[in-house]
């Protein structure tokens, strides 16, 4: 399970999202898809919960969605501003 990094904040509008690195004062847009994960995340949602609201949503299949969210997930986290709590993937 992934989780936001403690020196990120976030923001979200119609557009998508800002992700702001308090720590490197860098910050970063995300897609409307993009900041409905990152404002789950911050909720305390699970890798299968927000795939399954996203799919749900927009009539997207489950395994692909799946797929994009952890992708999309990595790359933040290879930024800095999600992590990854133990645990695993799509509990």
């Amino acid at each position: 399970m992934f989780r936001l990094s403690s020196e990120v904040r976030s923001t979200r509008n119609q557009d998508g999202g800002i992700l702001l690195d308090i720590h490197l004062g860098q910050m970063f847009r995300v897609n409307p898809i993009g900041a409905l994960i990152v404002e789950a995340l911050g909720a305390g949602r699970n890798e299968t919960e927000i795939a399954t609201e996203i799919a749900e949503t927009c009539h997207i299949g489950m395994e692909t969605i799946q797929s994009d969210i952890h992708v999309f997930l990595e790359d933040l986290e290879n930024r800095g501003l999600v992590q990854r709590d133990s645990g695993g993937r799509f509990a």
